[in-house]
């Protein structure tokens, strides 16, 4: 009896210890240690150059909601998105929109002359998809988007290209607030 109690204590464990590890290699990241970082109010106090080199941080529009996108001009579904960022851009001109490119200044630079928009762009270049990650974008998969409310907090992640029509619903509710 002890023997099949033992057996069942062991299996139970490695259970509980499988399930733990697929939970966080699944896209659910482990609970943050006491004390560790918020890799949010990191990425808002992180200082990144403009395409004039020009530094700025995401705090110094806090007070305001905010949409975030991490883009690169290589990749086709963030160039699809960009005139739709755009037109959101200018219909919500009480939200914030910011551009990070994982990208360099120069293609950024040609990029807008194709393609032009009128909120800041901020260049992070290729350590991006390490942010990505402790951002909660296992993968580093671009098009990333965070909408953040008027207090800094994370309304949404959107994790591919956007839907218009359900990022303007999101976007109509945080400007009514």
């Amino acid at each position: 009896m002890n023997r099949r109690l033992f057996l069942y204590a062991g299996a139970a464990v490695a259970a509980m210890a499988a399930g733990g590890f697929a939970y966080r290699e699944w896209g659910h990241p482990p609970p943050a240690e006491p004390g560790a970082a918020d890799p949010v109010a990191a990425l808002r106090a992180l200082s990144l150059p403009d395409l004039e080199g020009k530094p700025h941080t995401l705090a110094q529009w806090q007070g305001r909601p905010m949409v975030v996108n991490f883009w690169a001009t290589w990749c086709a579904p963030c160039v699809k998105e960009m005139p739709e960022l755009q037109a959101l851009q200018e219909k919500y001109a009480g939200i914030q929109f910011v551009g990070i490119g994982v990208d360099k200044v120069e293609n950024m630079r040609q990029f807008l002359q194709k393609v032009p928009v009128s909120y800041p762009l901020l260049v992070m270049g290729p350590g991006a998809i390490d942010t990505l990650r402790t951002l909660g974008n296992p993968a580093g998969g671009l098009p990333f988007t965070l909408i953040f409310d008027a207090n800094g907090g994370v309304n949404r992640k959107i994790l591919g290209q956007i839907q218009f029509d359900d990022l303007d619903r999101t976007l109509s509710t945080l400007a009514a607030a």
